[in-house]
């Protein structure tokens, strides 16, 4: 893959362009994080909402397509029944779930996706007329998928997870660079400091010369604040109403506070950064004269 010295143009994601000199997307992932319960659903979108997010994201599989007949009968407790396949399938919404969920992000101007695992779950999400899709890390080697997911036309978030540099190489040139935006993570759930390597961000806009973001699976802060100063122009993490809830996602997820915090220091973060350029502040002139003993050399 030829190495690209300029970042390319912002991606249009619905009523936002994304990417350098612009606000970060900021994408709270509700994922299956409402464990089959679409009041659960709604009430996450509202957090969404009252923390100044950008979008509200998904996920939707065809669990037959996905899962091998052997892993939906392991037995696996769960509240929908004894297997993984009562799980697999309980957490997923079907057609009037996501009707819901559109007519409700449409009253409350969010925007919503999804990842799709499969092809008939992109053909079920297009209906509803998405700004982007989604496409997880563990969908980055599908190359079937990675073609019918452009083929629909609209922008794609690629996260590159559990992937080399090769891999992403290859996805890349499947997908084409145009309206393409990838995300940097460690697919780990909680993800550990050590392993997030957030300088990978630098890697990727090199590399690709398009928008690149950050998709956080770690448990506080400070690291996807960081990732923001790093050129991240598109911050996603999953969202819960408690840690504490039942499901898989909830330990690696933000409460609404915290949510709510890490959306106002992205913002606070975006007005520090500055144009680079180095100046004298106007209300730093004041204190110059004030505690200056010598002036500047002529």
């Amino acid at each position: 893959m030829e190495i690209n010295e300029h970042i390319g143009g912002p991606v249009r994601i619905g009523t936002k362009l994304v990417g350098d000199g612009h606000p970060s997307y900021i994408i709270a992932e509700i994922g299956i994080n409402h464990n089959g319960d679409i009041d659960l659903a709604r009430r996450l979108i509202s957090v969404a909402v009252a923390a100044g997010c950008d979008a509200v994201k998904f996920q939707k599989r065809t669990v037959e397509i996905v899962y091998t007949p052997e892993e939906l009968a392991k037995p696996r407790e769960n509240p929908f029944g004894p297997t993984n396949g009562d799980l697999k399938r309980g957490l997923e919404f079907g057609l009037e779930e996501y009707k819901l969920i559109d007519r409700y992000c449409t009253e409350v101007k969010m925007q919503w996706f999804a990842s799709c695992w499969d092809e008939p779950s992109v053909d079920f999400i297009d209906q509803f007329n998405p700004p982007c899709y989604k496409i997880a890390s563990a969908s980055l080697t599908d190359d079937n998928l990675l073609r019918y997911t452009r083929g629909m036309g609209r922008p794609i978030i690629l996260s590159t997870g559990m992937s080399t540099l090769e891999e992403i190489d290859h996805a890349v040139g499947i997908l084409g660079k145009k309206d393409l935006i990838l995300m940097h993570t460690c697919a780990c759930y909680p993800a550990n400091y050590p392993e997030l390597n957030l300088r990978t961000i630098t890697t990727l806009r090199e590399r690709y010369g398009v928008p690149v973001g950050y998709s956080g699976h770690e448990t506080g802060l400070p690291s996807s604040i960081a990732a923001v100063a790093l050129g991240a122009c598109c911050v996603e993490r999953h969202i819960t109403l408690d840690r504490a809830m039942w499901g898989s996602d909830q330990a690696a997820s933000l409460e609404p506070n915290g949510i709510g915090r890490l959306a106002s220091y992205i913002r606070l973060v975006e007005t520090s950064l500055g144009d680079g350029k180095k100046t004298v502040s106007e209300r730093e002139h004041a204190v110059m004269k004030k505690l200056r003993r010598v002036g500047a050399s002529a």
